[in-house]
């Protein structure tokens, strides 16, 4: 499940476990009862020449103390911008209490540095017990694997995040027995002690996020509403389907709701039938987990019907959540979707040669774009997520410009040329790029941006004009914006919307419709 996590009643008693073991071991080493052991067993561990011991000094080198330091300003920094703030407050109180019982740990025991280690120098001259490197890296490592299980939902991704923190940890540890810094006593103990503070300060305070509305005021109801929920699921999207349904239906009897009534979308249906069920069925509120794809079928269905749709993104790009500040952790967009506000939202429906008549919520797509969506290996998007994208993007990029004319709002048809033309409700597109930065899913219009690199370099000052968003228009970048958007190609070019692939065509005709659905955003 992506968003796993320990309990804790379970990381209580295992962090105190490790911290008990780690206070025996120290006391255990200030009777000077284990040096003949660490001696018999450490010192010929130790390697002075050849590749173990330049590898071993860069990794000494890497992760010293104002390294890891380094580390945990970026992971800290990187969780509050992702608005992960009790994360990020949870991994600097652990940082900062490594640092204070490493320090309080070595001026108690007073253990000297082994006699046999490789070029001490002065840096590695002081106190033993326990081996900062070791806790240190029991700690961040130990951060990084939590916050992964928690956080990380596409499974291989997740187990080779964890496999590597713990390989990472492992190595720093041996690290310190190869060049002889520590004795094997010393490594073990800052191992048991950091991984012990991970735990307690888990149990003590939980990284998870907490209710967005825990502190709101509660909304006011005009109209009196019932509180029946349905969900539309997509079940390739979660990795176990029970699991998700429990998790809902206890969060959804907890805010009041009535217990959930479940639809599972189907390899021919991906979610416009389920959506019509739960609308019959009287719900008051849809909540739908999938990709965008899911997502889209599901408010088209709903656009209209004054039933507002909670969104629990479960795909890879997420555009429309990340839009609309809908969180990605699965836990608390079902908090916003059961406790946040209604925002009408506009919906743009479309139609074109060779494509059933259809809508979209993000963004439609001409060229270049589509060529990444129809390059996707589906099978290593499955493990790997949104590097999927990036390959496809890379055997795309230089896909072939075409000749297009362009109609906005009725008027006359100007001719252009460009390698990818996007139509988008929202300004935020594909890799979190400000592709339309004026656009704004609410406001009755619809933003085009025609882009054109026309060699391999001039990607780059593109790229910056973009991430700018620098407003001047022209051969490279261009924008429009109207109530209505033709899009006419002088050959069959590749589309998409949202994200799917609709074939191959030369023409894209879009209307925006205002206001024609609710979403459940954050209040």
């Amino acid at each position: 499940m992506p968003d796993r996590r320990f309990k804790d009643s379970q990381a209580l008693p295992a962090g105190l476990a490790c911290l008990g073991l780690g206070v025996v071991l120290a006391i255990v080493v200030a009777t000077g009862a284990p040096d003949g052991f660490d001696r018999a067993v450490g010192e010929p561990l130790v390697v002075s020449s050849g590749p173990f011991y330049h590898l071993a000094r860069w990794v000494e080198t890497a992760f010293e103390f104002l390294p890891f330091l380094i580390y945990t300003l970026i992971l800290v920094v990187a969780l509050a911008v992702k608005g992960y703030r009790r994360a990020a407050i949870w991994a600097m109180g652990v940082s900062v209490a490594s640092l204070a019982v490493n320090q309080g740990l070595k001026h108690l025991i007073d253990r000297p540095r082994p006699s046999w280690q490789v070029d001490p120098g002065p840096t590695y001259s002081g106190l033993a017990f326990p081996s900062g490197h070791s806790l240190h890296a029991a700690v961040f490592f130990g951060i990084t694997a939590s916050l992964a299980l928690i956080f990380i939902r596409k499974a291989p991704l997740r187990r080779l995040l964890v496999t590597v923190s713990v390989l990472l940890a492992a190595a720093i540890a041996t690290d310190r027995l190869i060049l002889g810094r520590h004795h094997v006593t010393d490594v073990v103990g800052g191992l048991l002690i950091g991984a012990g503070l991970v735990l307690v300060g888990f149990a003590l305070y939980s990284p998870l996020p907490v209710s967005h509305a825990i502190n709101a005021r509660p909304l006011v109801q005009t109209v009196p509403t019932g509180r029946r929920l349905h969900v539309v699921l997509n079940p390739i999207k979660v990795e176990s389907v029970g699991q998700f349904q429990a998790i809902v239906t206890a969060m959804a009897v907890e805010a009041g709701w009535n217990e959930p009534v479940w639809h599972l979308t189907e390899p021919d249906d991906s979610g416009t039938g389920m959506a019509a069920a739960a609308s019959v069925a009287g719900a008051d509120l849809v909540m739908v987990c999938g990709g965008d794809g899911t997502v889209r079928e599901v408010c088209a269905e709903l656009a209209g019907t004054g039933i507002p749709v909670g969104i629990i993104p479960a795909g890879t790009g997420n555009l429309l959540a990340r839009n609309l500040a809908i969180p990605l952790y699965l836990r608390a967009a079902i908090d916003v979707a059961l406790t946040g506000q209604d925002r009408a939202v506009d919906m743009v429906e479309v139609s074109g040669d060779g494509m059933d008549d259809s809508h979209f919520l993000v963004m439609a797509g001409m060229g270049f774009d589509a060529a990444i969506m129809d390059g996707v290996n589906e099978d290593l998007k499955k493990r790997v997520g949104w590097i999927a994208y990036v390959l496809s993007a890379l055997k795309a990029l230089m896909f072939p410009a075409v000749k297009v004319q362009i109609s906005v709002d009725g008027g006359e048809f100007t001719k252009h040329r460009a390698r990818t033309i996007v139509v988008g409700n929202v300004g935020t597109l594909t890799a979190g790029m400000p592709l339309l930065p004026d656009a704004l899913i609410d406001d009755g219009l619809i933003d085009v941006v025609l882009l054109y690199p026309q060699r391999f370099w001039s990607w780059l000052p593109l790229a910056f004009r973009v991430l700018t968003k620098r407003p001047e228009t022209d051969d490279l970048v261009n924008r429009m914006r109207g109530q209505s958007i033709v899009v006419r190609a002088d050959r069959d070019t590749p589309r998409q919307l949202d994200g799917d692939t609709v074939g191959e065509g030369r023409e894209m005709r879009m209307t925006c419709l205002h206001a024609r659905l609710l979403v459940r955003v954050p209040r």
